[in-house]
């Protein structure tokens, strides 16, 4: 099954990023704390980290695209167990 990873919310004030550049590609195996993603807000840049171990297996946005926060960025293939 997929697990959706979404864009978190760092802090008050901040309702959205900008993907300023994905660190994985789609069929890469990440692990559970691995950097995904670095994201800009009004603030700081961020990394997103995977919240499951398993393979990258869609991006749902793409480099320079502006997400609000929560919406779905990418989905993994979580490992079974």
């Amino acid at each position: 099954m997929a697990f959706r990873v979404n864009l978190p919310k760092w802090g008050m004030g901040i309702d959205e990023g900008t993907i300023v550049r994905w660190l994985k590609t789609v069929g890469d195996r990440v692990e559970i704390g691995e950097p995904l993603v670095e994201v800009e807000t009004a603030k700081a840049t961020q990394e997103v980290e995977s919240p499951v171990s398993g393979t990258l297996i869609e991006l749902l946005v793409a480099q320079g695209d502006v997400v609000e926060i929560n919406n779905d960025i990418a989905l993994i293939e979580e490992d079974d167990g």
